[in-house]
């Protein structure tokens, strides 16, 4: 009688060690970003993410381990640190934008969760859903509209300076093509009488070799962690251009139109978290922006020479005097 109670007794043991794990378990959000993590961890971005999941009661480091990699400005490196977070596994893969970031986490796995904090491509066109309601597969997120807004960062342009009949598009192919973006543009060029010239995509210096009239970007990463160093050129070149985000005429660009970068990292918390509680992306909606601002550097413009009209200004979110 002894040897079946010593085996209740162990089974009863094994299984509280069993619940005991489970309840010790930490979950791991996995990302790979371009800067040094000491560096990228101080981002704004990032902040606004971690801001989002203390609303929630999670602590990075007590109720979930964040698992930073870095590029370290290698685009090549996203595959390998990608499928490296697959292995740990991580619970979650965020993800910053579409484009390469994305492609790499969904060949690192077809089962982890991924969530896009700032997707800035069409991801019905592209494949990756099959819709915004409906994602249906392992990807959500959010959505920065931004094939819908590029057509009307053009036409504020163009209100702004209606003589401009050359624009230069500053973009980074590396990201992403940005197909979408680029029908929507050349449909809006077409109808405003301005032709687009692509051939800035090299590099920022060569802005000052190919003198457009102004310039517009898409909503690619590299200007938005590099907003100072563009709005620096941009503006020693004397070239007015409108941004996609509002770092840049923070930093002394002339103006920007698009979505609140930092309040889409804090609401991608809420996906994660949900995630984390038993959600399944395949039934998690595309979330598109709430909000979007216009912000118009009058300092800049001043500089450039230019007088904005007073129904742009009358459109403004902010104006920096």
């Amino acid at each position: 009688m002894r040897i079946p109670f010593l085996c209740a007794a162990l089974l009863a043991a094994v299984s509280f060690c069993d619940v005991a794990m489970a309840q010790l378990h930490v979950p791991r959000v996995g990302f790979v970003g371009v800067r040094p993590k000491a560096e990228g961890m101080l981002s704004p971005v990032l902040r606004g993410f971690r801001v989002g999941m203390q609303e929630h009661g999670y602590e990075d480091g007590r109720d979930y381990v964040f698992e930073y990699r870095a590029t370290l400005g290698n685009p090549e490196r996203f595959a390998d640190l990608s499928a490296e977070l697959a292995r740990l596994p991580v619970d979650v893969l965020l993800v910053a934008v579409c484009g390469a970031p994305l492609d790499t986490a969904r060949q690192a796995s077809q089962t982890i969760p991924i969530v896009v904090a700032t997707c800035n491509d069409d991801l019905v066109e592209t494949g990756v859903i099959k819709s915004m309601a409906h994602p249906g597969g392992n990807v959500t997120g959010l959505s920065k509209l931004t094939p819908e807004l590029a057509p009307k960062r053009l036409s504020l342009l163009k209100q702004t300076l209606p003589s401009i009949t050359r624009v230069g598009v500053l973009w980074n192919p590396g990201y992403s093509a940005f197909t979408s973006d680029w029908r929507e543009l050349r449909e809006a060029a077409k109808r405003m009488g301005v032709t687009l010239a692509d051939e800035l995509e090299a590099a920022l210096a060569a802005i000052r070799r190919e003198r457009p009239d102004a310039l517009i970007t898409f909503s690619d990463s590299l200007v938005y962690l590099y907003a100072e160093r563009v709005a620096k050129v941009t503006a020693e070149a004397q070239i007015p251009a409108m941004f996609a985000f509002r770092e840049v005429p923070d930093a002394g660009g002339l103006m920007s139109y698009g979505p609140n970068i930092v309040d889409m990292w804090r609401r991608s918390a809420d996906y994660v978290v949900k995630i984390l509680n038993g959600a399944k992306p395949a039934d998690m909606p595309i979330e598109q922006p709430s909000r979007l601002e216009l912000v118009i550097n009058l300092k800049q413009a001043n500089a450039l020479g230019i007088t904005v009209p007073p129904g742009v200004l009358l459109q403004a979110d902010e104006v920096i005097q």
